[in-house]
């Protein structure tokens, strides 16, 4: 069943809360792929049909978290992109994290232990006013936590961090497409294409900050990251853009073929509408359940149902850290909700 929201037709929206797993595209994007996929198949496919949507993402991004496109970079995933930073930070340096923080953003971190790299999981609430104490060098921290959707306290972390040298990692895969977002202040903001952005998988974004852009080195420096693709395909001296497209790892072709068409989209919606509308459905939901309100799309339901038995009602949602987890986008509804409480 077809469904409207925002401009855009939905598919495949109907009782689908799952958009923390991966989120429903709107039909033009699909079928921007499968044009694609068309292409391919015939022998019409173009290279340099790739470059406009990597430029419209790349702008896209920029401006969905206010910042000029210049300090965006380009991958395939958060992990590897948070990689380049972990492999840039000094011999023994010193991350905080979240107890519990999706491992895209601490593994990077982790697997520099032979560096003498360290991570701490701090409980929340007290990252935020760590940062700045001296003990750390780095914060590394989703915005928006994946498993049950708690919310950063984003000025707190600022301003513990205002007059300290500690280094920001913040992803905001969880949040980037719901939630009116701006983090010029940070040293690196990532995200993935395939959850509340409405793209495929394997594409992702990294904003940098100047000393951050001094201080990574582009470990997977290819021709997609040179000034001009054409002519940086064969010899040295290697030849890289002069802004962050340096640091662009060589594209997933279809993936930023689908992210180009949905992130300009997004990033042309007005964001409180879309961050009250998602937010709104979610807190009805914490009140019919007697939770605590919380600013976030995002809701983990202490519940023992299984993904499998809601999805037998109708209602697509996941499991994680022992709880049901829905979350609410620009294309649900309050029949999405309804359908929800009475499975429940």
């Amino acid at each position: 069943m077809t469904r409207e929201a925002f401009g855009a037709e939905f598919v495949g929206a109907d009782g689908f809360l799952d958009t923390p797993t991966f989120g429903v595209p709107p039909r033009f994007v699909a079928e921007a792929l499968r044009e694609g996929v068309r292409s391919w198949e015939q022998g019409r496919l173009e290279v340099s049909a790739f470059d406009e949507p990597m430029g419209a993402s790349r702008a896209a991004y920029a401006s969905l978290i206010g910042v000029d496109e210049r300090q965006v970079a380009m991958g395939s995933s958060v992990s590897s992109l948070v990689g380049l930073v972990a492999a840039a930070v000094p011999d023994g340096s010193r991350v905080a994290t979240l107890r519990g923080e999706y491992t895209s953003v601490t593994f990077p971190f982790a697997a520099q232990a032979g560096r003498g790299v360290t991570v701490t999981e701090l409980p929340r609430g007290r990252l935020e006013d760590a940062a700045g104490d001296g003990d750390f060098d780095v914060v590394a921290v989703s915005l928006v936590q994946s498993a049950d959707g708690a919310v950063l306290d984003v000025e707190t972390l600022r301003r513990s961090i205002a007059n300290s040298g500690t280094v920001t990692v913040i992803d905001v895969t969880q949040a980037l497409g719901w939630k009116n977002i701006e983090l010029t202040w940070a040293d690196i903001v990532t995200a993935a294409s395939y959850k509340w952005l409405l793209g495929p998988r394997g594409a992702a974004w990294m904003s940098l900050s100047q000393r951050m852009f001094e201080t990574l080195v582009p470990h997977a420096a290819n021709p997609f990251a040179s000034d001009d693709l054409w002519s940086s395909l064969y010899g040295l001296p290697m030849r890289l853009a002069a802004d962050a497209r340096r640091f662009d790892s060589s594209p997933v072709w279809f993936s930023v073929l689908g992210a180009g068409v949905s992130l300009p989209w997004v990033a042309s919606l007005d964001r409180a509408a879309v961050e009250a509308h998602t937010v709104g459905l979610a807190n009805r939901l914490r009140a019919e359940l007697e939770l605590t309100p919380v600013d976030s799309a995002i809701v983990s339901i202490p519940v023992s149902h299984t993904a499998d038995a809601l999805q037998r009602t109708g209602v697509r949602a996941s499991v994680r850290a022992g709880a049901v987890r829905v979350g609410f986008h620009l294309y649900n509804t309050e029949s999405d909700l309804d359908r929800l409480l009475d499975a429940l």
